[in-house]
């Protein structure tokens, strides 16, 4: 039997999760004025060596690259920023008249690593992105994004992470600082840390294998090397969270693991209680080098990525997932020529919005009930050959324990009529995708 790669997933029992989640997204980024943006699962291998950092792990271990029939090296998308930032210059949207750009994508990204629990080698990611603005106040709303979608979503226990890189100047005096400070442990650091430590110090910060290393206590803190425009931009940010009520942690040890982000950086964590260790379930920062290394305009710009699938398990854990959608009808069917009528009736009933479903496998009355309560049907729709000669259907208010009598051409309006009358609209109706 053929079975799915390892690191990937079956999406089934969660899929009304991952779909309320997208529901989600989509209503709050319109509250925020985000328009989607969608862009190819597959980028040329340069975009993520120039973007991510050629000496990056997830460039140097985790991509998944190929060549294509004309020799070109591609690779599947690892994360979402730097296919929006090339379709930003690309489509030369920064010449459009809205200042700043503001997007949101979501997608499957892919990187080869151990699978564990919410960490996938497919892996479904939303984010966004804003270009166009330099000052902190976007900071915040982006942060401000992130914690209203987790509120949107019921969770509870959602702790903000920050901390400032600053700019060029700001980062370069604190990679010497830290270069300094590993000095000494360097031969008892694991073998990522020292090549970082020539590569990139910085990335020290994000290792796991050393976490506990005593060279991690009494860590420099990058805000004490921040020049002063930096130093600015972030109190800035804090003073507007403030403002916001939108509670945060300074945390020192915080950098992120991608080359390009200057100024601010920031994690959203959950309670350890629903994932553990591994709790951090959205990271951003700003980003204001990449347009141009990239090759476009200079252009600040600052966003976020949220692990979907992490966020369906947190979301399990506080048993906030959602349930399979109820229906408005079910049609129990008993002969040929009343078949042929439900299906005329539902198609009815469907084009006005009710949400209907029947059996298709000439089952009993009683074994058709039993599929009306799996459904979770509000009404059951009754039809047989002597209804059809008659032209009428019998009703039965699952939740009223009502039944009644009405003609065939009357069905939908009865059952919008009873709907109504019993204030089902908000939620109900929604799901029929009524107004």
């Amino acid at each position: 039997m053929i079975q799915k790669v390892k690191g990937t997933m079956d999406i089934t029992d969660a899929i009304e999760t991952y779909q309320r989640i997208e529901k989600t997204i989509q209503t709050v980024s319109r509250l925020f004025h985000y328009r989607e943006i969608r862009t190819p699962h597959f980028e040329l291998s340069e975009l993520f060596h120039r973007s991510v950092g050629s000496d990056s792990d997830i460039v140097s271990k985790e991509t998944y690259d190929f060549k294509d029939r004309g020799g070109r090296d591609n690779t599947l998308r690892p994360e979402g920023t730097a296919g929006v930032v090339r379709a930003y210059i690309e489509n030369k949207l920064y010449a459009q008249p809205a200042i700043p750009q503001k997007y949101y994508y979501y997608g499957s990204m892919f990187r080869y690593e151990r699978p564990q629990k919410g960490r996938f080698r497919e892996f479904r990611q939303f984010g966004v992105e804003v270009f166009g603005s330099h000052l902190p106040a976007i900071d915040a709303e982006v942060i401000a994004y992130a914690v209203t979608l987790l509120k949107a979503l019921k969770l509870k226990d959602v702790k903000v992470h920050l901390n400032s890189l600053g700019d060029e100047d700001s980062k370069r005096a604190y990679k010497s600082v830290l270069k300094k400070h590993f000095e000494p442990h360097i031969d008892t650091l694991c073998h990522d840390c020292r090549r970082r430590y020539t590569d990139n110090p910085l990335r020290i910060l994000d290792c796991k294998v050393d976490r506990n290393h005593s060279a991690f206590e009494h860590l420099p803190h990058a805000i004490d090397y921040l020049v002063d425009a930096d130093k600015t931009h972030f109190e800035t940010l804090l003073n507007t969270l403030d403002s916001m009520n939108i509670a945060y942690v300074v945390d020192h040890q915080l950098v992120r693991g991608l080359d390009y982000y200057t100024h601010t950086v920031f994690e959203i964590k959950v309670s350890e209680s629903l994932l553990g260790s591994q709790n951090t379930i959205c990271g951003g920062g700003r980003y204001n080098r990449l347009v141009r290394d990239l090759g476009g305009p200079d252009t600040p710009a600052v966003g976020f990525g949220f692990g979907i699938d992490r966020l369906v398990i947190a979301l399990d854990a506080a048993e906030l997932t959602a349930k399979p959608s109820s229906i408005h009808a079910y049609f129990i069917i008993m002969g040929a020529k009343a078949r042929v009528r439900a299906m005329q009736l539902m198609q009815q009933c469907r084009l006005m919005g009710l949400m209907c479903d029947a059996d298709y496998g000439d089952r009993s009355m009683k074994a058709q009930f039993k599929q009306s309560v799996f459904h979770d049907a509000r009404f059951v729709v009754i039809i047989g050959d002597n209804e059809v000669d008659q032209d009428i259907v019998q009703i039965k208010d699952q939740q009223q324990n009502k039944e009644e009598t009405v003609p065939s051409s009357a069905l939908a309006h009865t059952l919008i009529d009873h709907l109504t009358q019993n204030q089902y609209s908000c939620e109900d109706c929604e799901k029929g995708d009524q107004s």
